[in-house]
C-alpha cells in the first residue's frame, strides 16, 4: 500500500522524504528537475532561513533554497 503524499513544506529540519511529484507549472518543474529534484529522489530539509522562509533542501549533494509557496506544490512521501 502506498503512503499518502504530503507537501515538501511539511518536512522539518532533518526530515527525509521521497519526491513524489510536482503540482507546478511545467517550466518550474523542469527547472527543479535540472537542479536534481527528480521524482523518486530523496530530499532532506537541511535548514531554514532566520525569518522562516526560504528553506534549504539537500538533494543528491546539492542544496536548493525554496520558498514555502513553491514547497506547498511539491509532493513527497515518507521513505
Amino acid at each position: 500500500m502506498s503512503l499518502p503524499a504530503k507537501s515538501l513544506a511539511q518536512l522539518h529540519v532533518g526530515d527525509h522524504a521521497i519526491l513524489d511529484r510536482f503540482d507546478l507549472p511545467a517550466e518550474i518543474s523542469l527547472r527543479l528537475m535540472q537542479m536534481g529534484m527528480i521524482p523518486g529522489c530523496v530530499v532532506e530539509a537541511a535548514h531554514v532561513a532566520p525569518a522562516g522562509d526560504p528553506t534549504v533542501y539537500r538533494v543528491d549533494g546539492t542544496e536548493i533554497a525554496l520558498r514555502r509557496e513553491t514547497c506547498l506544490n511539491i509532493l513527497v512521501r515518507n521513505e
